[in-house]
């Protein structure tokens, strides 16, 4: 037969046992691979196993990195369209705030220079104060013509001698000095006081000018009934000054009866605040002279911090001249240009450039000399003298009262 490899014609012949033991070593060998295939496709198995599994675990890694990406890219890209938004916003604002300024611009370059606007309104301004001022020096003419306030008396300085001077007048009234003031009578100093309450009221009110001390009447209406004067509102030395003190005196004798009297069912004057209606009905002599030294006191430092206000500086020894230093307001070359209501304006009672203490004028009035004068009532000025001061002890003028209206027991 011809073999198939080598196409040769030839003819081999195979017992059963040649061809049994061919079998079975065919056999063994098919075994023995089967075997080793078996094995090799153990082998196979598990090594496609752990590499399977570890690359299931990466893929696991990979699509949680990917998912973590997309969502920073998500959370990234939406923190980027704010920020985009917001700057557009921003942009958007800032130019039509620049579109504005630029009509601003275009508008005020249009407008005069603003030099010549200022310095115009400034001579608008100063030629109103002016007129204000002589308006006010106008009123203040008048008012010292209608109170009649004058010096008489005195001489003046002749070869080398020395002159004197006189004494100052309002309403034909002479206003004493502090030491001055028991050499006349109540009635007097109770006119010539209020004339000088009403001249000083209606000079401050020509003049703009808040007083640190305030003057209130006991009937609740300006001139009705007597003169109080206490502190205003402020944060000086002064302001604590708040006690009401008369700005009166009278000749009746204080009441020695034990027993107080009632209070009139209907007073013919009602008070007008809390504060006002504390004052006390009866007291010592004494006590009520103090008072009222403390009162003019404070109408004396009334007067030299309106001298300040218009340019006019009084030393503590001149503080008793009352009426000499308001015509010396009345005169000074500022008057009228400075006040509380109109510009320039003032600062609030009292600036730091005043420098006289209260307390100051206070010591100067209730230290002069006279207060030891002994005036009863129904002595002539003539006739009344000064007495001898014993030590230091003051002798307290007999029968001398603050007046105390029947009826009222507080002011306004």
């Amino acid at each position: 037969m011809e073999c198939k490899n080598c196409e040769l014609r030839q003819r081999q012949y195979y017992c059963t046992i040649c061809l049994k033991n061919h079998l079975h070593d065919i056999r063994l060998q098919t075994n023995h691979l089967s075997s080793d295939r078996d094995k090799h496709v153990a082998r196979a198995f598990r090594a496609f196993k752990s590499i399977e599994s570890t690359h299931l675990q990466i893929r696991a890694e990979i699509a949680q990195a990917n998912r973590s990406l997309e969502q920073l890219v998500i959370e990234g890209l939406a923190k980027v369209r704010r920020d985009c938004e917001s700057k557009r916003n921003r942009l958007h604002t800032l130019r039509e705030t620049l579109v504005q300024r630029r009509r601003i611009l275009n508008a005020a370059r249009l407008l005069p220079p603003q030099s010549q606007t200022l310095t115009k309104e400034s001579q608008e301004l100063s030629v109103l104060s002016q007129t204000i001022a002589r308006a006010r020096a106008g009123l203040v003419q008048e008012l010292v013509e209608v109170f009649h306030v004058v010096e008489v008396g005195g001489r003046p300085a002749v070869g080398g001698r020395p002159g004197a001077r006189g004494e100052w007048t309002i309403g034909g009234l002479i206003l004493p000095v502090p030491e001055d003031v028991r050499r006349y009578p109540p009635d007097h100093i109770n006119a010539v006081i209020t004339h000088t309450i009403h001249f000083l009221g209606l000079l401050t009110f020509y003049l703009g000018i808040k007083l640190p001390f305030e003057v209130s009447w006991s009937c609740g209406r300006f001139g009705v009934g007597m003169p109080w004067i206490g502190a205003g509102r402020g944060s000086e030395s002064w302001a604590k000054w708040t006690t009401k003190h008369p700005m009166h005196l009278t000749s009746k004798p204080p009441s020695t009866s034990s027993s107080t009297p009632s209070s009139p069912s209907s007073p013919p004057c009602t008070p007008a605040s809390l504060a006002d209606s504390e004052i006390p009905e009866q007291a010592p002599a004494h006590a009520q002279n103090q008072s009222f030294t403390t009162g003019f006191a404070m109408l004396l430092y009334d007067v030299c911090y309106l001298a300040h206000t218009q340019g006019v500086e009084i030393p503590l020894s001149q503080t008793g001249d009352a009426l000499g230093n308001l015509w010396a307001v009345c005169c000074s070359g500022e008057l009228g240009r400075r006040s509380h209501s109109t510009t320039p304006l003032l600062l609030p009672p009292t600036p730091p450039s005043f420098t006289l203490d209260f307390a100051q004028v206070l010591q100067a009035t209730a230290a002069s000399p006279a207060r030891a004068a002994r005036i009863r009532p129904g002595r002539s000025v003539q006739e009344a003298g000064i007495g001898r001061m014993k030590g230091e002890r003051i002798v307290e003028e007999d029968g001398w009262d603050v007046v105390e209206l029947d009826g009222e027991e507080g002011f306004g």
